[in-house]
């Protein structure tokens, strides 16, 4: 675990939640930072994990299907790499 990582989990608020199905499974939990609470969600198959805040939780509700279908299939990588 990175130290990024375990400064979020130290401010863990709550009980965490787990989301499977036959894909994957995703543990999601509630982190306090010092710029407020964010979403932490871990892929515990692959290891990754992010975070998000309050207005990029929201940010994913105004995708349409077609945008999280391309998410979806570009598995194991973002959708837009980052720049060189």
């Amino acid at each position: 675990m990175n130290d990024e990582l375990e400064r979020l989990m130290a401010g863990a608020v709550g009980e965490t939640l787990t989301v499977a199905n036959e894909f994957t499974e995703v543990v999601i939990q509630r982190v306090d930072t010092r710029n407020g609470s964010r979403l932490l969600i871990r892929a515990p198959r692959t290891g990754r994990w992010i975070s998000l805040d309050a207005l990029e939780v929201e940010a994913l509700t105004w995708q349409n299907p077609r945008t999280m279908a391309a998410m979806v299939g570009n598995s194991q990588a973002p959708l837009l790499p980052d720049p060189q």
